[in-house]
């Protein structure tokens, strides 16, 4: 099973040096791939027909052949803003374009998004899946990964995306090329386990393994942004390995912080152990910054924000301020300080 990361968050993205020194760290740990994804890319989401503005196409194919050199395949995201509800000449033009753009910068995974949009009418599936067909026709992408806008049982998407059309995850399995992957988010949207008979069930109505888009790190949502999540193996996280196609971490909007849990995500696939995050998962941040974030590690991830006091919150900013030249100290002021607030975008908040 290959694993990597994928930028899939709302709110502030991460900036080009900072996804160069995330592949180089991918690189490092033996992940497989990075792909870029982010919610605030407009010109692959609402403002698709738009063309990928220069300065960041020409960073992306500098960020395709940065991860080409580090053996990573390098992936974008592409979320035509529900072009199925009106995919007539002139749509199916752009999306085109769009697609030759990508294959410009040298991307070797594709992904299809249709989540964050409405679902709630008829013959979904089928339109959706020829949307991918012609992609499938149009990419030199080697791998694509296409995202239902149910991509999960959790009831919370029909909630905010309309109720799901009937037989609409079957359809697309029938439909859609099984060597296209699916992403999948497990029960709910941010899954902490992943179980034999869940993924079993799901494999059977798609027909074929789903492809884990994990958020079980992730805080962007309303929630979650107050917290900081490094020890994604303190909790209940498995997956079998041979039930799933690939798994790709959504990480949190701390690049720095997000490596830590990263690194315990690593061992947990390779070891399938638990427990504290082992300490060279903290190497990076230096001796004096490891002793305070590993004091630290509970309160930010169990009690967050909400759960600090107004003169313990004080204490905090000004103890990690005071190390501002470090990335990861920087992060958690930053966070502290409320740098990271949520973005009303994130409309599974």
């Amino acid at each position: 099973m290959i694993a990597g990361v994928i930028e899939g968050f709302f709110g502030e993205p991460w900036g080009w040096p900072q996804r160069r020194q995330m592949a180089q760290f991918l690189s490092r740990r033996g992940y497989q791939f990075y792909i870029y994804a982010p919610k605030a890319d407009a010109s692959l989401r609402r403002a698709w027909r738009e063309p990928i503005p220069q300065d960041t196409a020409r960073e992306l194919t500098e960020l395709a052949a940065h991860c080409r050199a580090l053996g990573l395949d390098f992936g974008i995201g592409l979320s035509p803003f529900e072009v199925y509800r009106d995919y007539d000449g002139e749509a199916r033009r752009h999306l085109r374009s769009k697609v030759a753009q990508i294959n410009q910068i040298g991307a070797t995974q594709l992904c299809i998004l249709f989540d964050d949009m409405r679902g709630d009418m008829p013959d979904l599936a089928q339109l959706q899946a020829r949307i991918v067909a012609d992609i499938a026709d149009w990419s030199s992408a080697s791998r694509l990964i296409f995202c239902p806008t149910y991509y999960s049982f959790d009831p919370l998407l029909e909630r905010v995306f309309g109720t799901q059309p009937s037989g609409y995850l079957p359809e697309l399995g029938r439909l859609i090329d099984p060597r296209i992957d699916f992403f999948w988010t497990g029960e709910v949207v941010c899954s902490d386990c992943y179980t034999q008979q869940h993924l079993t069930a799901v494999a059977q109505i798609i027909r074929r393994k789903p492809f884990i888009w994990d958020n079980n790190i992730t805080n962007d949502s309303k929630l979650r942004s107050k917290q900081l999540f490094m020890t994604p193996d303190a909790g209940r996280w498995r997956l079998p390995h041979d039930l799933a196609a690939g798994l790709a971490i959504n990480p949190m909007n701390q690049p720095n912080l997000s490596s830590i849990a990263l690194c315990a995500y690593r061992k947990l696939l390779d070891e399938g152990k638990k427990g504290a995050v082992q300490t060279d998962c903290f190497a990076a941040c230096g001796v004096e910054v490891a002793a305070m974030l590993r004091a630290d590690l509970e309160l930010f991830q169990k009690a967050g924000l909400d759960g600090i006091g107004p003169g313990a919150l004080e204490a905090l900013i000004e103890r990690y301020s005071a190390h501002g030249a470090n990335p990861f100290a920087g992060e958690i002021a930053g966070w502290l300080k409320g740098d990271y607030r949520f973005d009303p975008a994130c409309l599974t908040a």
